[in-house]
């Protein structure tokens, strides 16, 4: 009885480690996805460069600290700088130029995009792995029976920082309720005299500030390299998939619930199907509801 109740409560502590891990996993992924949304409600184009402006994140980061020898803030502040303006850069050389595109022609697009990013990352930084230091040491902090290092602290908080001012900017500034308006009927705005083009500009500047944060916080954890945006791209658009594109709370608990179930089945199961498990839930969301799993608790498209 004893070996028993001591084997139970072993299960239960690693079932408590597996979903804070999975949490701080899946708050990553939200971000992601929200930055899937927001250019998918303003252009109705999935932009599978995403993850590219991940990888940018931690890319532009390494430079800094490494070459330029700047301060670890003052490295991130640039690295978020410069992914927004290959972000912008991104939408006037690929995206605007075409005339009356097709939804596969612009998917392939993005996709064409998301290669040349890679491969210019590539020759320009190597195939290494890199590591960026952690942002308040290494030192593992105890939460109940699980643990937890200080990065991932980071990562809850800069993501609440983030999804935050997302909402604040939609909700309360001009340019975000224009935005909004986009995304509802282009047309009837662009009647009302909004600039449709340059809302479209800023959505995917947006979304690259976003995804250069999220390679940022997560690349002391993971290190970073050339080709670390593909996986955790097509993970954030599971993220925005589950959410059912939102680009709200829908997205963030897609990425929570994404994290968890990876979590958990990483360490129950076995971590060879740690990637699957993504993909599995995508093909499962896509077959038995399209819309998305929290379409209806989030109506709002920002």
């Amino acid at each position: 009885m004893a070996c028993l109740k001591q084997r139970n409560m072993g299960l239960s502590d690693q079932i408590a480690q597996y979903l804070v891990s999975g949490l701080s996993t899946g708050a990553i992924y939200a971000l992601i996805g929200i930055g899937f949304a927001i250019i998918y409600n303003g252009t109705e184009i999935i932009n599978f460069a995403q993850g590219e402006m991940v990888m940018l994140g931690g890319m532009f980061t390494l430079f800094g600290l490494d070459v330029l020898k700047l301060p670890l803030p003052v490295a991130i502040l640039m690295a978020v700088t410069l992914t927004t303006l290959s972000g912008v850069l991104f939408e006037r050389l690929t995206i605007r130029p075409l005339k009356s595109p097709t939804p596969l022609s612009l998917v392939i697009i993005t996709i064409g995009g998301s290669i040349l990013i890679r491969g210019i990352a590539m020759l320009v930084g190597g195939k290494d792995t890199h590591a960026i230091p952690a942002f308040s040491g290494s030192d593992p902090l105890s939460i109940g029976s699980a643990t937890i290092l200080p990065q991932h602290l980071w990562i809850f908080a800069l993501t609440v920082i983030a999804i935050v001012l997302n909402k604040l900017f939609f909700q309360y500034s001009i340019t975000g309720k224009a935005m909004r308006a986009c995304a509802a009927n282009r047309r009837a705005a662009g009647l009302v005299g909004i600039d449709v083009r340059r809302m479209v500009l800023f959505s995917f500047a947006i979304s690259a500030g976003l995804g250069s944060l999220a390679g940022i916080i997560v690349a002391p954890l993971t290190m970073t390299s050339y080709d670390v945006g593909v996986m955790l791209g097509l993970k954030g658009f599971c993220a925005a998939i589950i959410g059912g594109l939102s680009g709200g709370l829908g997205t963030v608990l897609g990425g929570l619930l994404l994290g968890v179930l990876e979590s958990l089945g990483a360490g129950l199961i076995s971590s060879g199907y740690k990637d699957a498990i993504a993909f599995i839930i995508l093909l499962l969301i896509l077959f038995i509801r399209p819309q998305g799993l929290f379409s209806r608790a989030q109506t709002e498209r920002v």
